[in-house]
């Protein structure tokens, strides 16, 4: 019986590429489609896969080769939409990442457009519902950044809550998110526990200077200067990410999906700050 195959490209960022990976990985099994993954790398994510993640038998993912520039990347201005063409002779089927929002919002069943047939999908958002306990399990950070994770949670006290501020371009967490509501969020936490600890995920230099003043030892931070655009820089944002879900409790900025992910990871309570 052919149950059907799903090549599925996940896009943004790295939250929102596990959201998506996670939702075709279901989808797979609860129908029976071969989702097979081919990673891109591109300007919001400077990385191969393999070396952010560990490998998981769950998951079938690869790195995009030159060839799939041509057949399988995401059609768009771009690449002159070139893909599209050869996707149409390729596949029975595809939804490209614009598409997916209007018809989630049409309650489409992404499982029985999948069962049965050749398909392409691309996709930088959750589909279909599961539980969270499916990232942990599917997304395991490679020895680099869990080391590096340990050594920041070691210094974390028993009462530690993360703050994540988004800055540089999310425009939707600079005006609904500003610095003063997290200034406000660690006294209340100090406060009330004398031991508490906060563990700041930042993208903004300026940010990270100003709450060292305000907390000093009480901070935690990485050391090394935020940067998206290299191999590295994936690397610490990862381990941003995964330092955020070991705390007990996690501040978030508005419009961001990075928050919302930590929070599963983790299994801790998320606040999403805003004005």
């Amino acid at each position: 019986m052919n149950n059907g195959s799903l090549v599925f490209v996940p896009s943004g960022g790295l939250a929102n590429r596990m959201r998506a990976m996670a939702s075709a990985h279901e989808l797979g099994r609860r129908t029976g489609v071969a989702v097979r993954v081919v990673w891109f790398q591109d300007w919001a994510l400077r990385a191969p896969y393999a070396a952010i993640f560990e490998p998981c038998p769950e998951l079938s993912v690869r790195e995009a080769r030159p060839l799939d520039y041509l057949l399988h990347d995401r059609p768009r201005r771009r690449n002159l939409w070139l893909p599209r063409p050869f996707q149409q002779l390729l596949f029975d089927q595809r939804i490209d990442e614009p598409e997916v929002t209007p018809l989630k919002r049409q309650g489409f069943d992404f499982d029985a457009w999948a069962a049965g047939r050749r398909s392409y999908m691309s996709c930088y958002q959750e589909f279909g519902t599961f539980p969270d306990a499916v990232y942990a399990r599917l997304f395991r950070p490679a020895r680099p950044v869990a080391e590096a994770v340990a050594s920041l949670a070691a210094r974390f006290s028993p009462h530690t809550v993360g703050f994540h501020i988004r800055r540089t371009d999310n425009a939707e967490s600079i005006r609904q998110s500003p610095l003063q509501l997290f200034v406000e969020a660690g006294r209340r936490e100090v406060a009330a526990h004398a031991d508490t600890r906060i563990f700041l995920a930042t993208d903004d230099e300026p940010t990270k200077r100003e709450l060292q003043r305000l907390f000093g030892d009480r901070l935690v931070v990485q050391a090394a200067p935020a940067d998206r655009d290299s191999t590295e820089g994936i690397r610490g944002g990862l381990v941003d990410m995964y330092a955020l879900a070991a705390t007990g409790h996690v501040y978030g900025s508005a419009g961001s999906s990075f928050s919302v992910m930590a929070s599963r990871l983790g299994g801790c309570p998320l606040t999403v700050l805003r004005q």
